[in-house]
């Protein structure tokens, strides 16, 4: 019988570190599909540069060494120097269910409002059903909606079976930053 892992309330959550990168990098990998939606992945650089951002809201939650969930957060969002914004979240499969994203947003935020924040900001794509509620259960509301439109530039690249694969992909949470980068 295999074991069970722990609640959110066994985890203990810290600070992001250097010795963490590895892991929200592969763990990132393995819950978001970049090949179906290739905003939604991020660079050691992209992550890295949250580690030298003053009033950091990165978070990891561990199982002892292992990476059970990570948060990204930012004390800054576009031109609103008294919003925030919730950048990435994920959770090993092995540990969804079980509290820990309700967790590390709620940590998250706190130290946001810490930091003089007085809203925090996140985007979610539309067939994401998991994570908005996530977000609803943990206080935010629809605000606007935001359609990513794509133009294929060379014949064959928005083949059909892209579009299939594409419409059955797994939900996904969409950041603003990741979509940035594929401009």
């Amino acid at each position: 019988m295999a074991a069970v892992p722990p609640t959110s309330e066994e985890l203990t959550v810290q600070p992001l570190g250097f010795e963490h990168l590895a892991a929200v990098l592969d763990l990132g990998h393995r819950v978001y599909d970049t090949d179906a939606m290739p905003y939604t992945g991020w660079s050691l650089s992209a992550v890295a540069e949250h580690l030298d951002a003053p009033d950091s809201a990165c978070l990891v939650m561990l199982d002892g060494d292992r990476v059970a969930g990570f948060v990204l957060g930012s004390p800054t969002f576009e031109q609103r120097a008294d919003w925030s914004y919730l950048e990435w979240i994920a959770v090993d499969p092995a540990y969804q269910g079980r509290g820990v994203a309700s967790r590390l947003v709620k940590e998250c935020c706190a130290r946001l409002a810490a930091a003089g924040a007085v809203c925090v900001v996140t985007d979610v794509e539309r067939r994401n059903t998991a994570s908005a509620g996530l977000m609803r259960r943990n206080g935010f509301t629809e605000e606007a909606t935001v359609s990513l439109f794509v133009r294929p530039l060379a014949e064959g690249t928005a083949s059909g079976s892209r579009r299939a694969r594409d419409a059955s992909a797994p939900r996904r949470h969409l950041t603003r930053a990741a979509a940035e980068r594929v401009r």
